[in-house]
């Protein structure tokens, strides 16, 4: 059980190392040398827990994932109608605060890697159908009356308004702003009309 127990801990060590080395550095600078030294290890460590590079990276990808992932659980929780659920899941993937351009120039990172990374290209596209799946299913709620193909027509929809502004303020946050991004997303969300909750 100890053993079990410090194999665990040196994880987290390492997920929190690689995080910080990918905020920081990009994904060119992900490098197992850059862990280890931001965990305060050697890179036979890193190895004992990622057996190499590739293996490196799809756990930085799964990290991204999760971080995205939880918050977008807690954005829906906290909303008090469908509406709210899907407009508060859409601004959290959007990049209003440099924290969030951050995590934007990350992603962009990976997308850039997938186009060469067979492994990271199938983790982009499960991870992204995911998102949409999210993004169907509380359209549905809005719009209970609409068949199943709308909702899926209009999540991709407003995934890609969201996802685009991801990469384009991760480059030009002036032009991009926190309020331009909010009349883009509100903007896209004018599509569902009025739903159920008769809010428009």
């Amino acid at each position: 059980m100890p053993r079990r127990r410090d194999l665990a801990d040196q994880r987290r060590r390492l997920s929190a190392a690689t995080w910080s080395v990918l905020a920081e550095r990009g994904l060119p600078g992900l490098t197992l040398r850059a862990v280890a030294e931001r965990a305060g290890c050697t890179t036979g460590m890193v190895l004992h827990t990622f057996a190499d590079k590739q293996a490196l990276l799809v756990h930085a990808r799964e990290l991204l994932h999760r971080r995205t992932g939880q918050r977008a659980d807690a954005a829906s929780a906290d909303a008090d109608s469908p509406r709210a659920a899907l407009r508060a899941v859409l601004w959290q993937a959007a990049s209003p605060t440099e924290e969030k351009r951050e995590e934007a120039r990350v992603w962009v990172g990976f997308l850039a890697a997938a186009l060469a990374d067979p492994v990271l290209a199938d983790l982009h596209r499960a991870y992204n159908r995911r998102f949409l799946d999210r993004v169907g299913g509380l359209v549905a709620e809005v719009r209970p009356d609409w068949p199943p193909a709308d909702c899926a027509d209009t999540a991709i929809s407003l995934v890609a308004v969201v996802e685009g502004l991801n990469a384009l303020a991760a480059v030009d946050p002036q032009t991009y702003s926190e309020e331009s991004q909010r009349v883009a997303v509100d903007a896209a969300l004018t599509r569902l009309g009025r739903g159920s909750d008769g809010e428009s």
